[in-house]
């Protein structure tokens, strides 16, 4: 059998799984031979970053970037489903506070209400 077979990538819509840098990203593939459910493909370009395959068959599981040994050449982009992010405001002055902030307030003593 000598006929060529090509992949197609599934255009990231609504999705993108990860994000690489290619000014940081050498090509080395390590991320696409780790990822569990195949979403990278080699690069057919030497030096170029993996193609993203398949974005909405990612579990989000970070293997990838946990991989690769060029810190900030991948970074993966959780789906809005899985993004926490709380907010909060005192009101008696405004002042906004979310969790995983340096100086935390310190926590409420006050008895629950009712």
């Amino acid at each position: 059998m000598r006929e060529k077979v090509y992949m197609v990538p599934n255009q990231p819509t609504p999705n993108r799984a990860v994000d690489f840098n290619p000014d940081i990203c050498n090509g080395c593939n390590r991320c696409a031979q780790i990822c569990r459910n195949d979403v990278l493909m080699p690069n057919a370009e030497k030096g170029k970053p993996p193609i993203v395959l398949y974005p909405d068959e990612c579990w989000s599981c970070g293997c990838c970037v946990q991989e690769c040994n060029r810190p900030g050449a991948i970074e993966m982009l959780h789906p809005l489903n899985q993004s926490i992010v709380v907010i909060w405001k005192r009101k008696e002055t405004g002042q906004e506070f979310r969790l995983g902030m340096k100086n935390p307030p310190a926590p409420n003593t006050r008895p629950a209400a009712g």
